[in-house]
């Protein structure tokens, strides 16, 4: 249950009012009565007794009662009003925790007859359920998952005890998404009692990215500290995909003897499983070959692990849309990894509910509903559902009807809670309940729903009672209690049988109660005589909780003869038959016998017998399936034993599977005649899944496609595929256009070998073809009308839905949310009539099956919320709306901005006379027009509710026609481009830098060249971190209409330096105009964003760490863009090499293992039959001829991602248009290995140079990335991360920033604006509880997300001051002893003359020169007095003032307030001007604000790299 969300909604305080013990007849059960103000949830049973507790999330409080009900009382240890979670130990039956919402708890060991305080050292995370994680074997170890907030930005932390919380608990991990302990089920063993007892598992966020794909999972069997021999912490990170890691890990589920981890990538929301039994060894679950009615891919949200065995692992996954869901189940093998489908169609409801549930304490039952109608459900989602129900007693292998007195019946289930607790059945031996009905399929709960029973364990059923009823078990199945269900408060009585629901009573509510009931339950054992009832009553208080005791109703016990054996399945004669292997029986009360067994606290046990092993032991195997017949055969390709067929030719043979295995925790006992029978047999390796190893052939295999229609140009889309991806295809969706006509939209699968014209979208008008922008996988094809046609699986399969409102006119159609694929923004347009049409915004949660409307009057929508930033107020939900102040057309009407988290049900306004919006990263900026001061003023948010002005630097003002441009904000600061000059052909700016907070600005770089569209010559190197290009002005002062000067800057440290490109050497291709090392008369200079036709074309790759290609000339400036050359660099812009004259197109694949060099149209060129390639990172280049024939090329593309081995060829031939397919996967037979030991490794490890760092660190670190080696002959694996390892540099001046309300003022340093107060410092004791002391603010803090450690610590050079209840602490910490006090005293005064002294001995110079050879007197001569003692005492004082500080900072902690603003560590205090104090004061200090984190992995936005802001948009429609 969630912390805020779930609780928070709540509001009154329950107050019990009165209690009366009330007896019925006196032959019926006993009732007590309690009343409470609010409904009681969260009901909790401890094991084995009569203990209750409940919370009343309204009020904040939990109440107890240990007589079953009979009397409450409020826990009162804790405060009232402020519990806001109840959570039962796991794995003791006698302790409980009440979580607060700050850091002290409550805790109880007896079963919450005494409670404990403790303290956690963090808040309960709000962003997660699972606070605590408890150790199965070890009560008193448990993980805290909480969270740490400084200001909006909670950061989430993981704490840890080892003893129950008996004292504070202690940090195990920073920048955590949650920890669990391996031994987290009383199944799971690592197979090592020190690791069992030890072993955390913790996903852990990236330091430098807030996205959950580039979350890792790190494993610690110390707590995560750091040994005694290292100070790095003791942490790894395990290998998940068979001998490498995997990242983007979201999530971990224990099952059984099971440890299941959930990651994901982007691009798409397939995920991958990786299950593991020992914690180890680690596989990825492996789903067998999808069928034409659906897929078996794991989407995210898509897929429910179920109640599973202690054999095998069972998963539903839903496999159509999300208003209608349905699911296919499967069931895995012994150690988790391969899974076979069990049940196809089952019933889901879009929580991800199934209605699947065992029966209790029996093996290989369980029942299913299914959806009969699945292919009328498939195609239009708004097709009820004819679910009918099945149940199987060989644990999936084969299903059958559920039947009453023949006939079959059908059951509601998970997916139509209407109880708490376990739905059919509970302990009680073979004892099941339901409400169902008679008929085809499943009918309405209310209208057709009856209570049937069953005593064999859902064999054969009776009809018990009419109507729905809520139901219980007790004393292990002697008494059945049924209350009728209403929607009204009007039920007066309860029933209850004592023969197994043959026959029934009815006992009255005493004093004419009537309840709408809510909750009917009982112990966990269901051996109790004792039930409790909730309703709600129309009188206040309305909340009744009855305690209903049947004890009284029989003086007797049962005896041996009472009991029966009875087994789980029979035959027609009643003899016991098989089950799993064996047969199993229980001992029961027999049916009509009168006594109770009155055994509160016993487990029903079992006795089991095994059986010989027949045919219906064996299912069939992994990728195999029954037909018609009854035969396993096979539908996928044959899993091969580890090893074979790895170097085999395709005839070769392997001893594989029949077919067939034993069913999963079968116990049959084997015979020779089955073992003979299912043996494995002979297969052929190319049966196998993959194919064989092929030598490399050194040759670049083509593949043309001709298309016959006579186009001018290719629309085309690349559908990246993401890591965890269980598909391998490189697909792309293209179209030609020639003038405004378009041809048909084709698909291809395999990098354009082959197309194919899919049928569904034949005769339809497309007018957009839109990716989505997070998940590749989901395409929308949009037509003229209001006919969506969608696809999410890569255009395998189409569906569509109808769009609220007609197209718009220039308006984008769609937004996408990050994380959540079905959740839709539409806009459209509303007409009135003709001349009446105004836009409005509609949002689905289903992927188009149903709309709302959000806003109308408005000019764009967007989804703001996202997993990936962790503030409380900016919720999942969180839309942000450009919209008209009032829904009208009047001139008068400013636009607004407004912002909801609940779906529009609530909404705020955000700002007025706003101009637009851009989000970037984590930023959401906002330009507003100021129309008294006619100025255009940015504010930003990281929240999405406060919006903060932004603070240019000192004289820096944007008249209100100028525009903003939100450039790529990769690194944890916005860099926002302001226009400064208008005038056509000569528009320029300057970009400036925000602190981490967008709020605060200093420039970057000034004069950078935009277009007349405010598109600016910016270029981040993708995949490193700080490096980027611009174009500046030259002659920006320059009056008049003179052509704009343009030279490339380039920037190591993410802007805060800039440098020309040093120009190449001179090659065969000739000499260049000038050599310099890059100066403003002599530089390489290249052409920018501003001239590329094709936007989507950048000069980099993601995953060729370091490469960059560019158009330019050597020169003073920028030349023509027709008299341009190709360079490129390997080491991220140091240095450039020319690699052919004109202007060639590059291509780079295998993550910059192949190369591609094109003539193209683009380029100029005509026409060409060959190309250029490298496999050597462009050491040296070979020439392909792929045509006999000089044809046209347009383009030359592969995966932006940079990880393919195939391009593709774009052109026009003398037969029409064409595309080719150039594999370069000839060149290599085997995946690049990186190896520790360098000689054996296929890499080499590379840092990218930061030039103008001083230590070449960057945000505290130096980051190592993996580069293959040029004479190796091998692939990168599709799935490497380049990034290999970071090593943290000391801290400096780099790694801080301004702190809240602080700025840079004219001699950058941090001052505090004017008007504004610091946060309050002792926040910070608050914020860290295990904290001693905190500092007052000094105007710095560190820069978020930078690594660095030691050196320089701006934030703390000020005075300190201890937290509240820890003065003794810091007493003692910052005491001061006599004699070290005397030292400190004494020792810089005996310096200090000794190096006056020494001064005089050796000084015979003059104050303010030096000369040499001066053989003449001076009054200045060493040995005169006025200068002889004037030296010793300066030189005295200079030392002493060197001296003093130190001093200071040994004593004035104890002295308060003696040694105002003499700050003890240097720093801002007096000393620090005199040069003698602290050691920073030599630290140079640089004009940037902030520049903090740095990802390799930069976003890449497609249409607009940067948005604009300040624009007046074209708002008809």
């Amino acid at each position: 249950m969630r912390v805020r969300g779930a609780l928070q909604a709540a509001a009154l305080l329950a107050t019990a009012l009165w209690a009366t013990p009330l007896a019925a007849k006196s032959d019926g059960p006993i009732f007590h009565l309690k009343a409470f103000d609010n409904i009681p949830k969260n009901l909790n049973y401890f094991s084995d007794s009569d203990t209750v507790l409940f919370q009343d999330t309204d009020s904040k409080n939990v109440y107890r009662s240990d007589d079953h009900g009979v009397k409450w009382e409020r826990v009162d240890a804790v405060p009232e009003g402020k519990a806001w979670l109840l959570f039962m130990h796991q794995f003791d039956s006698n302790r409980a925790y009440i979580l607060t919402e700050g850091l002290t708890h409550w805790r109880t060991g007896d079963r919450g007859k005494s409670w404990d305080k403790f303290v956690s050292g963090a808040e309960m995370s709000m962003f997660r359920g699972d606070i605590l994680q408890f150790h199965a074997a070890d009560p008193d170890r448990i993980l805290f998952n909480g969270m740490i907030c400084e200001g909006i930005l909670c950061q989430e932390v993981a704490q840890y005890t080892t003893d129950g919380f008996k004292t504070p608990a202690k940090e195990l991990r920073k920048n955590t998404d949650g920890c669990w302990w391996a031994k987290s089920s009383d199944l799971f063993t690592t197979g090592s009692d020190d690791l069992d007892k030890n072993r955390i598992l913790c996903i852990v966020r990236d330091a430098f990215s807030p996205f959950k794909q580039d979350q890792r999972l790190l494993i610690s069997d110390n707590f995560f500290q750091a040994s005694e021999e290292s100070k790095d912490i003791q942490e790894f990170e395990p290998d998940l995909d068979m001998n490498k890691a995997a990242q983007g890990v979201v999530n971990i589920a224990v099952v059984k003897k099971y440890l299941l981890v959930a990651t994901s990538s982007v691009n798409t929301d397939e995920m991958a499983l990786f299950v593991t039994g020992d914690s180890k060894k680690w596989h990825r679950a492996v789903f067998p070959a999808g069928h034409d009615s659906h897929d078996h891919r794991v989407l995210q949200e898509a897929y429910t692990v179920l109640e599973s065995t202690n054999y095998s692992i069972q998963i539903d996954v839903m496999t159509t849309r999300p208003s209608n869901p349905m699911g296919v189940m499967f069931t895995s093998n012994s150690n988790g990894t391969y899974f076979t489908e069990n049940i196809e169609h089952t019933n889901r409801n879009p929580r991800g509910h199934v209605d699947f549930e065992k029966i209790t304490g029996i093996q290989g039952i369980f029942l299913v509903n299914k959806v009969d109608n699945w292919e009328e459900v498939a195609k239009k989602p708004s097709t009820k559902k004819k679910v009918v129900s099945e149940i199987t007693f060989d644990d999936g292998r084969a299903f059958e009807s559920v039947t009453a007195d023949g006939k079959r019946i059908h059951l509601h289930s998970v997916t139509e809670l209407s109880n708490v607790g376990r739905v059919f059945s509970s302990p009680a031996p073979g004892l099941v309940m339901a409400i169902g009905n008679r008929g085809d399929y499943l009918k309405d709960y209310w209208e057709d729903g009856n209570l049937y029973v069953s005593d064999d364990a859902g064999k054969t059923w009776i009809k018990a009672l009419d109507g729905p009823h809520k139901y219980e078990f007790g004393d292990q199945g002697s008494i059945l209690v049924a209350v009728r269900d209403s929607k009204e408060a009007d039920i007066s009585e309860i029933n209850y049988s004592l023969d197994h629901g043959l026959e029934w009573k009815k006992t009255t509510l005493p004093d004419g109660l009537k309840i709408r009931p809510y909750i009917l339950t009982t112990t966990q054992e269901s051996a109790s005589l004792k039930f409790l009832l909730i309703g709600k009553t129309e009188k206040s208080p309305h909340w009744k909780v009855i305690s209903i005791d049947f004890d009284g109703l029989h003086e007797a016990t049962c005896k041996a003869d009472d009991m029966e054996e009875w087994f789980a399945r029979t035959d027609k004669d009643g003899k016991p038959t098989c089950l799993m292997g064996h047969t199993q029986s229980f001992p029961r009360r027999k049916k009509k016998v009168e006594c109770f067994l009155k055994q509160e606290f016993k487990h029903p046990v079992s006795k089991t017998e095994n059986c010989k092993c027949t045919d219906k032991d064996y299912e069939c195997d992994f990728n195999f399936e029954r037909d018609d017949d009854g035969k396993c055969v096979a539908k996928g390709p044959i899993i091969p034993p580890e090893g074979a067929c790895r170097d085999a030719k395709p005839d070769d043979t392997f001893k594989g599977t029949s077919g067939y295995r034993k069913i999963l925790g079968n116990t049959c006992e084997s015979t020779k005649e089955m073992d003979d029978k299912y043996k494995d047999v002979e297969r052929k390796c190319s049966d196998i899944g993959g194919k064989p190893s092929i030598p490399a052939t050194d040759k670049v295999e083509q593949t043309q496609k001709s298309f016959k229609d006579d186009y001018d140009t290719w629309e085309k889309h690349y559908l990246e595929r993401g890591d965890s991806s269980s598909t391998q295809g490189e697909t792309i969706i293209m179209r030609g256009w020639k003038g405004s006509k378009v041809g048909p939209i084709y698909i291809t699968e395999d990098h354009g070998k082959t197309w194919k014209a899919p049928k569904d979208l034949e005769d339809e008008k497309i007018v957009y073809i839109i990716p989505h922008q997070y998940f590749k996988d989901m395409v929308f094809f949009i037509t003229a009308g209001k006919k969506v046609i969608y696809t999410t699986d890569r255009g395998r399969t189409f569906h569509s839905f109808k769009a609220p409102n007609e197209l718009a006119r220039d308006v984008f159609p769609l937004a996408f949310h990050p994380d959540k694929k079905h959740w839709l923004i539409w806009m459209g347009k509303k007409c009135e009539n003709d001349d009446d049409c105004y836009a409005v915004a509609s949002f689905t949660k289903d992927g188009g099956d149903h709309w709302q409307t959000a806003s109308r009057y408005v000019r764009r929508c967007e989804f703001t919320g996202s997993s990936a930033y962790k503030y409380p107020d900016r919720k999942e939900e969180q839309i942000i709306c450009l919209r008209h102040e009032r829904e009208d057309k009047g001139k008068d009407n400013p636009m607004v901005l407004v912002s909801t988290n609940d779906w529009f049900d609530n909404e705020e306004i955000r700002g007025k006379n706003v101009k637009d919006f851009a989000t970037m990263a984590e930023f959401l900026v906002v330009a507003t027009e100021d129309t008294e001061k006619k100025t255009l003023q940015a504010s930003a948010s990281l929240d999405g509710t406060t919006f903060a002005d932004a603070r240019f630097p000192y004289g820096f003002e944007v008249p209100h026609q100028h525009a903003y441009t939100v450039l790529d904000s990769s690194t944890h600061a916005v860099n926002l481009f302001v226009a400064t000059e208008l005038a056509e052909g000569r528009t320029q700016g300057t970009i400036l830098k925000s602190n981490s907070n967008g709020t605060s600005y200093v420039v970057s770089v000034k004069n950078v060249n935009c277009d007349d569209d405010f598109y600016v010559d910016f270029e981040k190197m993708l995949g490193l971190e700080g490096v980027a290009l611009v174009n500046v002005v030259a002659n920006a002062d320059e009056k008049g209409s003179a052509p704009k000067k343009l030279q490339t800057k380039i920037t190591h440290n993410d802007g805060s330096q800039w440098a020309y490109l040093s120009p190449p050497s001179h090659d065969e291709f000739g000499k260049f105009p000038c050599q310099s090392s890059g100066n403003e008369k002599c530089a390489l200079h290249i052409h920018g964003y501003t001239e590329r036709k094709d936007h989507g074309k950048t000069y980099s790759s993601h995953s060729a760490v370091g490469i960059m290609f560019a158009w330019g000339n050597v020169g003073d400036a920028l030349g023509a863009l027709k008299d341009a050359h190709t360079f490129m660099t390997t080491d991220a812009g140091l240095t450039w090499k020319r690699v052919r004259q004109g202007r060639w197109t590059w291509a780079i694949g295998d993550q910059g293992g192949v190369i591609v060099l094109m003539q193209t149209t683009a380029g100029g060129s005509k026409k060409t039959k060959s190309l250029l390639y490298s496999l050597d990172e462009g050491k040296s280049w070979q020439e392909h001829e792929f045509s006999s024939d000089e044809v046209a090329v347009w383009d030359v593309t592969t995966l932006r991602s940079g990880g393919s081995q195939n391009f593709l060829l774009w052109g026009k031939n003398s037969e029409g248009t064409f595309t080719m397919n150039l594999d370069f996967s000839g060149f290599s037979d085997r995946v690049c290995k990186h190896d520790d030991e360098a000689d054996k490794s296929d890499y080499d490890i590379w840092s990218p140079k930061h030039p103008m760092q001083p230590d070449g660190c960057l945000f505290g670190h130096v980051s190592q990335y993996l580069r293959k080696k040029a004479d190796r002959k091998c692939h990168n694996d599709f799935k490497l991360q380049p990034l290999y390892n970071t090593q943290n540099c000391t801290c400096t001046r780099e790694d801080f920033e301004c702190d809240y309300n602080y700025e840079l003022d004219r001699v950058n340093q941090c001052s505090l604006v004017p008007g504004l107060q610091p946060n309050d410092p002792a926040a910070w004791c608050q914020q860290h509880p295990d904290a001693i002391e905190y500092h007052e603010p000094t105007g710095y803090r560190r820069i978020p997300l930078t690594t660095c450690v030691g050196g320089a610590a701006f934030d703390q050079e000020s005075p300190v001051h201890p937290c509240r209840g820890h003065e003794d602490e810091f007493e003692r910490k910052h005491a001061v002893s006599g004699f070290v006090l005397f030292l400190a005293i004494l020792v810089p005064f005996a310096l200090a003359g000794a190096a006056g002294w020494y001064v005089w001995r050796n000084w015979s110079g003059k104050f303010g020169q030096i000369r040499l050879g001066d053989q003449g007197a001076s009054v200045f001569e060493a040995d005169r007095p006025w200068v002889k003692y004037p030296v010793i005492a300066l030189s005295a004082v200079v030392a002493v003032v060197g001296a003093v500080p130190l001093v200071v900072a040994a004593v004035w902690r104890s002295v308060s307030g003696l040694w105002s603003g003499a700050g003890g560590e240097g720093g801002r205090g007096r000393w620090s001007r005199l040069g003698g104090g602290g050691g920073n004061n030599n630290r140079r200090f640089t004009t940037r604000d902030s520049f903090a984190r740095g990802s390799g992995d930069y976003a890449v936005v497609d249409d607009d790299e940067g948005e604009l802001l300040g624009e007046d948009s074209d708002e008809e429609v």
